[in-house]
């Protein structure tokens, strides 16, 4: 019996989450609580620019980087939620989709910053720097050019997102640890791409001064693939979710529509399932994920295209998994 004929036969339930549970399909090892505290204190890397008028440097954005530890929450789900339609053949013939959504809340403070030029608003360890109340979707029978995962999720800042994703258990779930992208770069697209330029300044001053000695805004994801080393992962699920597939996309308040507009989101989760065992003699679970968002504000040079700089705001960490749903 599939996942949508198991949903057709039983009534709209909201209950507690519960890891391994078949009908949140590739979300099932989400349930429970992520952190980086106690063993993978300050995995947590946040690069930004923001429009700033620097009185001692001739340019009108400052880059803004962030050391964090974060705790993510999986806590209720809502099974069978019904959306109802007609088929495009007969137009008296219902169809129904039933989806299964995941609740997430995720808290993020900060434990160091820096910014170039120096704003003197980068702020202080213990910063509360990010609250994301959300939700994940697994979509029971994806009948839209084979969507059938999602994340909405909203921000205190005025932005909401839907991100959609084509999860294929044979692509997507394997085994081994994740493949991680190399050398993904925070680059503004818009700009000539050479980090000697003066308008590039903030991002040569921290390729050559990493951030703590250890994030470079040239190559991002390179501590992703470093917290890896030496662990044994087992196996590895992934969630690519973007907002530029199909019907996803970003909503902003007018403030940040003028000043520095959220056009895009693309995130990606790698869920590992570590050869160690846990007291119960399960095996440890980890969560790796690298996230863009791409901010849109001033105008191209000539010669660059039409539009605005689209400026990538860059968010990576590796978490474990340190209490199980309490219904386990």
């Amino acid at each position: 019996m599939s996942t949508f004929e198991k949903l057709q036969a039983q009534r709209r339930t909201i209950a507690p989450a519960k890891s391994g549970d078949d009908e949140l399909g590739p979300l099932q090892l989400l349930p429970g609580v992520w952190k980086n505290l106690p063993n993978l204190p300050g995995r947590g890397w946040n690069l930004i620019a923001l429009p700033f008028a620097s009185p001692d440097h001739d340019l009108n954005y400052r880059l803004l980087m962030n050391q964090y530890n974060e705790v993510l929450r999986f806590t209720t789900v809502d099974k069978a939620v019904p959306n109802r339609g007609l088929t495009d053949d007969d137009p008296r013939q219902n169809i129904d989709q039933l989806i299964v959504t995941l609740d997430y809340e995720q808290k993020i403070v900060q434990v160091a910053a820096e910014d170039f030029p120096d704003s003197g608003l980068a702020g202080l360890p213990g910063l509360a720097i990010h609250h994301e109340p959300g939700l994940f979707l697994h979509m029971s029978n994806a009948d839209t050019d084979g969507v059938n995962i999602g994340r909405l999720a909203t921000i205190p800042h005025g932005n909401s997102a839907l991100g959609l994703g084509r999860f294929d258990e044979d692509v997507h779930k394997h085994d081994g640890p994740p493949r991680i992208p190399d050398e993904v770069h925070a680059f503004p697209i818009g700009v000539e791409q050479d980090i000697n330029r003066d308008y590039l300044l903030p991002y040569k001053h921290f390729n050559e001064n990493l951030f703590e000695n250890l994030f470079d805004p040239m190559d991002t994801s390179r501590l992703l693939q470093k917290a890896n080393a030496g662990a044994n992962i087992l196996r590895t699920t992934e969630l690519h979710l973007d907002t530029d597939i199909l019907a996803g996309g970003i909503v902003n308040i007018p403030f940040i529509e003028t000043q520095a507009d959220a056009t895009k989101m693309e995130s990606t989760f790698w869920i590992q399932e570590l050869e160690e065992k846990d007291e119960d003699g399960e095996h440890k679970l980890r969560l790796q994920y690298l996230q863009i968002v791409m901010l849109d504000f001033f105008e191209r040079p000539p010669g660059q295209g039409e539009g605005l700089i689209r400026w990538p705001h860059i968010s990576i960490n590796t978490m474990e998994r340190v209490e199980k749903p309490e219904t386990e």
